[in-house]
């Protein structure tokens, strides 16, 4: 796997997480304070698309994970 296919995985499962942990018709409801965790995932990704840098793929760059489109 490439690196900007890694973090889109990991985004897509925090953002599934946080609404499942999140909504209160959810089976495994916690606190709708996960719903912020959700926006702060969101966020970032806005901000990597405006800016073209994410932290997380600098990370996973420098642990040898091969970049790609």
């Amino acid at each position: 796997m490439t690196s900007w296919q890694i973090v889109r995985l990991v985004a897509g499962m925090f953002i599934l997480l946080s609404l499942a942990l999140g909504v209160p018709g959810s089976p495994i409801f916690m606190s709708q304070w996960w719903l912020a965790f959700t926006a702060f995932v969101g966020a970032n990704l806005l901000q990597s698309a405006v800016t073209r840098w994410c932290l997380m793929e600098t990370l996973l760059r420098k642990f040898g994970v091969q970049p790609g489109c």
